[in-house]
């Protein structure tokens, strides 16, 4: 019984390995989403400079909901400036989660010891020519040491 009650608490490789692909899928999809952000506001940016220099009066469009508006530069440039701000806040508040999920891998690989072929590796000498030719072969290895 006390047997079956530390195999329920240890995890198993595929169980960890499940764990570690999770961590690093959300750590893409945050990067990804990040990568958005910076171009959207890189394009708020732009259009914000544009409208500085023409009268308010002007007529400009806006799409809004997938509806092209006709609007004057007076009523959207607050809006453009507003929506860049709460973007330029949402990207350094991902910036910061993604600091955090980034400890979070590397605390989850320490703790299980894991160890990615080709990455994490420190060469100590030149390898041979057949450790290289091996190491072409096989690409990315995901290795989980679990000390039993």
């Amino acid at each position: 019984m006390a047997v079956e009650g530390k195999k329920a608490k240890t995890k198993s490789n595929e169980e960890i390995l499940e764990g570690f692909q999770a961590l690093r899928a959300e750590q893409r999809h945050m990067v990804n989403k990040l990568s958005e952000l910076e171009m959207e506001l890189l394009e708020h940016k732009m259009v914000i400079e544009s409208l500085k220099n023409i009268e308010e009066g002007r007529k400009c469009f806006r799409m809004i909901g997938g509806v092209l508006c006709e609007r004057t530069v007076k009523d959207v440039l607050p809006n453009l400036i507003s929506n860049s701000e709460q973007l330029a806040k949402y990207v350094d508040n991902l910036n910061e989660q993604l600091k955090k999920k980034g400890q979070e891998l590397n605390d989850y690989k320490e703790k299980f010891n894991i160890r990615i072929r080709g990455h994490d590796e420190l060469p100590t000498s030149e390898p041979s020519k057949e450790e290289s030719n091996q190491k072409t072969r096989t690409g990315n290895v995901l290795v989980v040491n679990n000390p039993v």
